[in-house]
């Protein structure tokens, strides 16, 4: 539940200052409108209130770059973050690990985000390749050999770079990946199910997925096709949402006299 409410301060905060960005862009983009106009107008008599507009249009540039300094932040700090596989899987899956509090004492957000940054620090070089291979066997020999990897921060890594892949139409690379992201999503539901560390049981994940049992495996492949969809619907949003950024951007940059867009008006002559 925890994370659950952190995920959505998050996002709320996004929001914020999304609106803030947009309503600054407003706000400028009508200084500026102002400005051609009295320039228009009254270049001399309206010297004064001239010299005003463009220290007030100076001071909305500068807190424009604010507005989207404290986004691209906000952005990094998404990809780093220790999102939950569960944020991206579909409604049911409640056998999942993610699903269910540890039995440990429960760490605080701030404790569990600054573990997940410090563990993708030390290891993002290794759980990318991890999220490279394609065999059962080489899966199950390199966590053989990376133990430490079997665990959640290496699902929650995953997730965030399957959606960074679909954003950079990199759509069979994030197929692979999503289907890595499964296959430790599901290592850590069995550990959970046998109430042992995941790194005691991977083994015996790949000895069931490699059996062929097909009520497994169709599960396993249910479990990733919606795991797919569900990345490329948060793609799509994300994607949609910069354009939409950048094409304010240009209509803003775009504005004549008496705050006219050219393409508008060409777009509307007969």
């Amino acid at each position: 539940q925890a994370r659950v409410e952190r995920m959505e301060q998050f996002q709320k905060e996004k929001e914020e200052l999304d609106k803030g960005c947009r309503e600054c862009k407003r706000k400028l983009a009508e200084c500026q409108k102002k400005l051609k106009e009295l320039e228009v107008a009254d270049p001399e008599g309206g010297k004064g209130e001239l010299e005003k507009l463009q220290a007030e249009a100076q001071h909305l540039k500068n807190e424009e770059k604010t507005w989207e300094n404290k986004l691209e932040e906000l952005r990094r700090k998404e990809r780093k973050m220790p999102w939950n596989v569960d944020t991206l899987s579909k409604d049911g899956f409640s056998k999942s690990v993610f699903n269910v509090k540890p039995e440990e004492k429960e760490e605080t957000e701030e404790q569990k985000e600054k573990k997940h940054l410090s563990f993708v620090e030390r290891n993002e070089k290794q759980i990318k390749h991890f999220g490279m291979l394609r065999r059962w066997d080489d899966s199950q020999k390199y966590l053989s050999d990376n133990p430490h990897l079997v665990c959640e921060d290496t699902a929650n890594y995953l997730v965030i770079w399957c959606i960074d892949l679909e954003v950079e139409e990199k759509h069979a690379l994030m197929e692979q990946v999503a289907h890595q992201t499964i296959t430790m999503q599901f290592i850590l539901e069995l550990a959970r199910s046998l109430k042992v560390d995941p790194r005691a049981c991977f083994r015996q994940f790949f000895t069931k997925i490699k059996t062929a049992d097909q009520q497994y495996m169709e599960g396993f492949t249910c479990e990733l096709e919606g795991f797919k969809e569900r990345v490329r619907e948060r793609a799509r949003v994300r994607v949609e949402a910069a354009m939409k950024e950048y094409d304010e951007e240009e209509r803003r940059k775009r504005l004549g006299p008496g705050g006219l867009d050219p393409v508008e008006v060409y777009d509307s002559l007969p």
